[in-house]
């Protein structure tokens, strides 16, 4: 089995989904469905995509399915013979194709990993369900990158090749193509006009080395890697919007005192990196629009949405940076989601920590995991091995 497709049958299994589960749920009533339909930003763009797609899938005798962010089927369309047998599994308009309510399935599963996915027949979790195959690509709002919705088509073993896959992402482009111009043609005139902001995008979460974007008016714009040294100073300069000065930054970056002279350097040289317009000083600071993932994961955690920010955490911050504000900020991100977690009560997440390099040995975990599981879940055996591994280890 495809590590994604394992991973994909712990996190049904810990939600509690029966494999001999025949139907997936209604969470949205007819009623509702169409006022929530109406209201949702891919209406602008699903005439267009059954007319692509849609009829392609007719023809191959599959079913065209387009989801919002929470796997919701919004629109399902096809023949009608094949929609009937579509019904036997409960891939109706309404349906909610949540890996945790359906089970292992290419819609669910492109959201869990925001990403194109494809599950062939016996990969899907439910019995019901493993005489189809599906593909299916996530769309996202064009300007602010958000997750609106994914595009699927689900059939019988003739979808189950590569050209299907690239020909649902295809089309999830030209709908994320065709949301952008419809927002540039409704902008105001000035808005177009006006130059481009000049923004960073930080990514450090389980990485060595900072990889950053920088977008704009910036006569240094495009994406590079920074060394160690330089990925430190930036991961605490976006932390730290307001700046820092010269003896604030030296106590953050350095265990041991170090002369000032040293810093600078490295100012300088970082300064001729990203640009004078970029690295202000006085104090140090980053004079751009700044988002980091690491951010994005506070930020998902203040707003509750615990199963988003476990989703872009991607490991510790900078993990063998010795800074002592990184190690600060390293330690506060993992606790803070770690103890959100924990206190979930909700077994796929917990399932998804303990399956991580950072949380297979966090022996509080895998004990709330046990506890949430219930007595009948199949992934008891699993837990109690750990368990009694973490017992002989550290004894």
């Amino acid at each position: 089995m495809r590590a994604q497709v394992a991973d994909s049958w712990h996190r049904s299994a810990a939600a509690g989904v029966s494999a001999d589960a025949p139907e997936a749920p209604i969470t949205l009533d007819e009623d509702l469905l169409h006022d929530h339909r109406a209201a949702h930003p891919l209406a602008a763009v699903f005439p267009l995509l059954d007319d692509v797609l849609g009829q392609a899938a007719r023809d191959c005798d599959a079913v065209m399915a387009v989801s919002d962010a929470s796997a919701q089927l919004l629109w399902v369309c096809g023949r009608p013979d094949v929609l009937r047998q579509a019904e036997r599994i409960g891939f109706v308009e309404g349906a909610n194709w949540d890996e945790r309510f359906a089970g292992t399935n290419a819609p669910g599963m492109a959201i869990a990993l925001d990403q194109p996915v494809s599950v062939i027949g016996s990969e899907h979790f439910r019995r019901s369900v493993q005489r189809w195959s599906c593909a299916a690509s996530p769309i996202h709002d064009p300007v602010t990158g958000a997750l609106l919705g994914v595009l699927d088509v689900t059939g019988a073993e003739q979808i189950a090749v590569p050209q299907t896959l690239a020909m649902v992402r295809a089309a999830a482009r030209m709908a994320e193509t065709e949301l952008a111009h419809a927002h540039l043609s409704s902008a105001p005139a000035s808005a177009v006009a006006a130059p481009d902001r000049l923004t960073v995008s930080l990514e450090a979460l389980g990485r060595q080395e900072a990889l950053t974007r920088i977008t704009g008016t910036s006569g240094r714009a495009g994406a590079f890697r920074l060394s160690p040294r330089h990925s430190e100073i930036v991961v605490l300069l976006a932390s730290a919007p307001r700046g820092l000065s010269g003896d604030e930054l030296n106590v953050l970056l350095y265990e041991h005192d170090n002369q000032s002279s040293t810093l600078r350097a490295e100012m300088k040289r970082l300064r001729a990196l990203l640009g004078d317009e970029l690295l202000a000083s006085r104090p140090y600071r980053l004079a751009a629009d700044v988002s980091a993932d690491w951010l994005e994961v506070e930020a998902k955690l203040s707003a509750g949405d615990v199963s988003g920010a476990l989703r872009s955490y991607r490991g510790p911050l900078l993990p063998r940076s010795t800074a002592p504000g990184v190690v600060r900020l390293r330690e506060a991100v993992e606790a803070g989601l770690r103890a959100a977690v924990l206190h979930s009560g909700t077994p796929d997440l917990m399932s998804t920590w303990t399956r991580s390099a950072w949380g297979s040995d966090d022996y509080e975990m895998w004990c709330a995991q046990r506890d949430a599981v219930g007595a009948n879940s199949p992934l008891l055996p699993l837990i109690s091995g750990q368990l009694a591994r973490l017992d002989r280890e550290l004894a």
